[in-house]
């Protein structure tokens, strides 16, 4: 079965998909963290924002376009990333 899914898109390759958090930064009251994965060679600008409300923990996953020949590129711009989704939006990325 699991080779099926791999033949059909169902599985998912070893250098995809989001990983642990390579860094944490707390801004303006919201906690970004950076989880850039490998996406053919390059690194993938990924991460979330989190931030509780009214006693409810909230998250936002956000992946951009951008990709970069090393890791730690991809963990700064996905940390400046999260910073302009805060400034820019603010609580309302969880609605």
């Amino acid at each position: 079965m699991s080779f099926l899914k791999k033949l059909f898109g169902g599985g998912r390759s070893a250098d995809s998909g989001p990983s642990k958090p390579k860094k944490q930064v707390e801004y303006n009251g919201y906690l970004i963290s950076a989880t850039p994965y490998k996406e053919g060679g390059q690194w993938q600008t990924c991460g979330t924002v989190s931030k509780t409300l009214d006693g409810i923990a909230k998250e936002h996953r956000f992946i951009r376009a951008d990709r970069f020949a090393d890791e730690e590129g991809a963990v700064d711009h996905s940390i400046m990333k999260g910073q302009q989704i805060v400034d820019q939006l603010g609580d309302r990325i969880f609605d």
